[in-house]
């Protein structure tokens, strides 16, 4: 199973305060760990929403609102897709990343095209098997 674990965003990371040299080496020390155990798919940090957009649907031409945003619960600043068996497995690798007191993650299974059931029409699971194969992933 594919989870995506969704880092949330603090005051720091909002302010664009970067990482301190420690973290970001206990950092890359954690991915090359996941790597090597063949866990981590991809895994980024974003910057604030200062120099982001949100876009919302209304039935009605979308709108666009430039950041930033308010800090709140629903703000991120990162993220990993992982490889794992189990949640509990994800929760296991999560529980060893390197974050400061107060750092707060989301761990959560990424749909698979045999969630959907019928939903997913042979057209669809093709093209979905052939977009995924394009951009490399199984």
């Amino acid at each position: 199973m594919r989870c995506m674990v969704i880092v949330k965003a603090s005051r720091d990371t909002e302010a664009g305060v970067m990482p301190s040299t420690e973290l970001l080496i206990a950092m890359g020390k954690f991915n090359e760990e996941m790597v090597k155990a063949g866990v981590m798919l991809a895994g980024e940090g974003l910057h604030p929403t200062s120099k982001g957009a949100r876009i919302r649907y209304s039935g009605q031409a979308p709108d666009v609102r430039h950041g930033p945003f308010a800090v709140t619960n629903d703000l991120v600043c990162g993220f990993w897709l992982i490889q794992v068996k189990s949640l509990d497995e994800a929760i296991d690798w999560m529980k060893r990343a390197p974050f400061d007191a107060g750092a707060e993650i989301e761990v959560r299974q990424v749909f698979d095209a045999e969630d959907f059931g019928e939903a997913l029409t042979p057209e669809l699971r093709e093209q979905e098997t052939r977009l995924r194969a394009q951009v490399g992933i199984k």
